[in-house]
């Protein structure tokens, strides 16, 4: 269990990075050829790690309902969501998309409530609380509108939450570098097929190096992502994993205060209540697995 909290933590601090340091890289980058680009470079390194460990074999020996559980979450988390979430970015207001991506942690808990029969406790409930109110703190200067915007970044939330909930089911019989393969593998595949409907395939080949590099060190640090992530979400609540990744956007607004030499009260208070909310979130399920561990009584 200490484990699973250590690489979701690690997957959170990568976010918060990645989104930090994307906003000097993708600037003129067509986003869903950005997106289709380092995709396709992390379904490479994802296969030959699995040729190295020799897991690949195992996907020969998949059944028809796990076949069908990897091009759930290709479709649900690794392309059409991306897709939506890029669309709405573009037309709707910074604050009120960044909450409402950052909120994700509440659909996943409900979806895990229903459908993985995950509890909510009270315990919970306040960390959600920490969490979204230090997410609102940190967005309180950005401008906040509801259109039609807002509601396609919602879609691909909705869609992102019910990935997760697929992936931790899938993660019960299969490895987590197997589902990390399918959800890139497959969604690559859908994204292909956008561009090509689209007509934004042709942007490939209008890369320049520069871009090609940025597009290589992203591709590098959503792997990162990738791996700790499933590896996390194999061994702990999806509920809980989905809490500690709201850890990056303070991991990201902490980066731009010393970039900027500039340090916001309200920000600070925002990043201490996810903090806290973290440590809610961590601090329960482990001292829990602990006193589960400890009782003399489980069969």
């Amino acid at each position: 269990m200490k484990r699973g909290y250590l690489f979701v933590l690690l997957t959170a601090l990568i976010s918060g990075i990645s989104i930090f340091l994307n906003k000097f890289g993708v600037k003129g980058i067509n986003p869903y050829v950005f997106t289709f680009s380092k995709n396709v470079l992390v379904v490479l390194f994802l296969f030959s790690a699995l040729l190295f460990f020799k897991e690949f074999k195992l996907i020969k020996k998949l059944s028809k309902n796990q076949w069908l559980k990897l091009v759930a979450i290709g479709f649900f988390g690794g392309s059409v969501p991306f897709l939506l979430f890029f669309k709405g970015l573009s037309i709707s207001a910074s604050g009120s998309s960044s909450l409402i991506h950052k909120s994700m942690f509440i659909f996943v808990a409900i979806l895990a409530f229903l459908l993985l029969k995950e509890k909510i406790n009270l315990n919970f409930i306040i960390a959600a609380v920490l969490l979204f109110t230090g997410n609102l703190l940190l967005l309180i200067t950005k401008s906040f509108t509801v259109g039609f915007g807002e509601i396609l970044i919602l879609a691909s939330v909705l869609l992102w939450s019910l990935e997760t909930i697929i992936s931790k089911n899938a993660l019960k019989e299969l490895p987590s570098g197997i589902v990390a393969f399918g959800r890139m593998f497959f969604g690559v595949l859908f994204i292909f097929v956008f561009l090509i409907t689209s007509g934004n395939i042709i942007n490939l080949i209008t890369l320049s190096i520069p871009q090609l590099s940025w597009v290589f060190f992203t591709a590098t640090l959503l792997l990162l992502y990738i791996i700790t992530w499933y590896a996390g979400l194999k061994r702990i609540p999806a509920s809980s994993a989905a809490s500690i990744l709201v850890l990056g956007s303070a991991v990201t607004t902490t980066a731009s205060m010393f970039y900027a030499g500039s340090f916001s009260l309200v920000d600070t208070a925002g990043i201490v209540l996810i903090g806290m909310g973290i440590i809610t979130i961590i601090g329960y399920g482990y001292f829990a697995s602990k006193i589960k561990f400890l009782t003399p009584f489980q069969n």
